[in-house]
């Protein structure tokens, strides 16, 4: 289905990350793919991943940074000539701001928490599109969960981070548009990632949407990934500023 298509990748920390998930259904339907990592720590668990994905190109990229954002699309250009897909799975916040109530957010830790989980789509997807230009259009897909629109305990600043996400989401794609650039978001149900081990009582959310999600259980990586195929495929060329609940319809109960 995507043979010939190019797209990057933010966000794969190891093999449970939902970009990997991502990653790898991409793949399997011949999508040639670059990642990023954040960080030498991170490097040699993301390098081992990608490289059995064949044609895979991996840079790093601090994305707070606009300076290696510039240099990651260059050499994107160079690698692939054009771009047709954005994978955006990376979210901050500092670990305190995470485990303390939330009225007791610091200044900073919010302003990290929007910088590095909002605003980064801003600066990756205006950064990309010259290179989607040159693929006449483009997909975005962000990532983000149901703490963007109902309060859930532990979620703290990062539940506002992500509703300025999915705002985010909106006015991009109303501001892309003519450009045939698609900006979607996926909300899935709480997965075991690297990420989600920062929220506290993080077992008992998963408990919880397993009990009263109307499937009765939770989301398994695969599926976000067969979601993410659609979002970044002509499947869904109609398709733009929409957030695609995967979670086994947890967000639709009440009680």
């Amino acid at each position: 289905m995507l043979e010939g298509k190019t797209g990057l990748i933010f966000g794969v920390a190891n093999k449970r990350s939902i970009a990997w998930a991502i990653a790898q259904a991409l793949a399997a339907e011949g999508m040639r793919l670059a990642f990023t990592y954040q960080g030498e720590r991170l490097k040699d668990s993301v390098e081992a991943l990608t490289t059995t994905i064949p044609g895979s190109v991996l840079l790093p990229c601090d994305v707070t940074n606009d300076g290696e954002i510039n240099v990651v699309m260059s050499q994107v250009g160079e690698a692939f000539g054009g771009l047709d897909c954005l994978v955006h799975s990376v979210a901050f916040a500092p670990r305190e701001d995470m485990e303390n109530t939330f009225s007791n957010t610091s200044r900073e830790g919010f302003k990290v928490a929007h910088d590095i989980s909002a605003y980064s789509l801003v600066a990756l997807t205006r950064a990309a599109l010259p290179l989607f230009e040159k693929a006449g259009g483009g997909a975005v897909l962000a990532l983000t969960y149901y703490g963007a629109v109902k309060a859930v305990l532990g979620y703290n600043v990062m539940g506002v981070a992500k509703a300025s996400l999915e705002a985010t989401v909106r006015y991009l794609a109303a501001d892309l548009g003519p450009q045939k650039v698609r900006v979607n978001a996926i909300s899935a149900g709480p997965v075991n990632t690297l990420a989600a081990r920062g929220v506290k009582g993080f077992t008992g959310m998963l408990h919880h949407a397993a009990e009263k999600a109307p499937l009765r259980r939770n989301v398994e990586l695969e599926e976000i990934g067969s979601a993410a195929l659609f979002l970044c495929s002509p499947m869904s060329s109609a398709i733009t500023g929409e957030v695609m609940y995967v979670d086994c319809g947890y967000n639709i109960v009440g009680l």
